[in-house]
């Protein structure tokens, strides 16, 4: 897999007085389900936030765990990205405040993907969603299903990047030439410039030799697209949804919070050499 074809391309270049483009859009894709793809997306989102940084995060999952981590209830939510994808209803009116700006999720997303199918640019109905919206931010983040389907060709499709959470075991590596298949289509056909970004060792474990394995095997297929961050397991990541909050604001001193403060570092430092290159 040749390395070049999966940089990222540079991001929109309408800058904020910090220097941060605005409008960039990510996406946290991995088929598999459980490998921390919306913890990954509050607590960056939350991160870049601390920066003084613009941020939308935007649930594009039926199981709405990203939008029950800010301590609301997807089963009780009148409109949700269905009505936006669907409908056509504007993205700002299922936008809400919380930590960060949150395009909600609810149950009815799970027939997006039925009724969608039918339409004519199905694959770009997110894309053109988030057009009125994401020169107000610097970084849209976008949670997807645990699937390659309908819903998360439309986050890839409206994404500059990939971040690929990865829990760091063997069959969750095999996940990845899944993806990037999926991305190479995508390519090809759709967004000709969308690449994994960084791919993000999570539920690491340092004392077991599988875990240390595991992220071995990632650094010598993917080299520097892996992130120099761990995501480890801690029981603050399940803990704070509970409580409606990131772990950065419900353990603002903990280790569990640092490491996404130290990927936050990493994926801005990571812009801003992309900018300069």
């Amino acid at each position: 897999m040749g390395l070049a074809r999966l940089l990222p391309r540079p991001g929109i270049r309408t800058e904020n007085a910090k220097g941060v483009p605005m409008g960039h859009v990510i996406s946290f894709a991995n088929q598999k389900g459980g490998v921390a793809k919306t913890t990954t997306t509050l607590n960056l989102g939350v991160a870049f936030a601390e920066h003084g940084l613009k941020v939308l995060l935007v649930d594009l999952d039926p199981q709405g765990n990203l939008t029950m981590s800010q301590g609301l209830n997807p089963d009780t939510i009148e409109r949700s990205m269905f009505d936006v994808l669907v409908h056509r209803l504007p993205i700002g009116e299922v936008i809400h405040h919380a930590e960060v700006d949150l395009a909600v999720s609810s149950i009815d997303l799970a027939g997006a993907e039925l009724a969608l199918s039918s339409m004519i640019g199905r694959e770009r109905a997110l894309e053109k969603a988030l057009a009125e919206v994401r020169e107000n931010y610097n970084y849209v983040l976008i949670d997807t299903p645990p699937s390659l389907g309908l819903l998360t060709i439309n986050a890839l499709v409206a994404s500059n990047g990939v971040i690929v959470p990865v829990q760091c075991e063997y069959l969750s590596l095999r996940g990845l030439v899944q993806l990037e298949n999926t991305l190479s289509m995508i390519r090809e056909n759709l967004n000709p410039d969308v690449a994994i970004e960084g791919i993000l060792p999570t539920m690491f474990d340092s004392r077991t030799l599988h875990s240390r394995e595991a992220v071995e095997i990632l650094q010598e297929n993917f080299g520097d697209l892996v992130f120099d961050t761990r995501i480890r397991k801690t029981v603050r990541y399940a803990e704070a949804p509970v409580k409606g909050t990131s772990v950065l604001k419900y353990d603002p001193s903990g280790s569990a919070a640092e490491a996404y403060r130290e990927l936050a570092k990493e994926v801005l430092d990571g812009a801003q050499a992309r900018e300069h290159a």
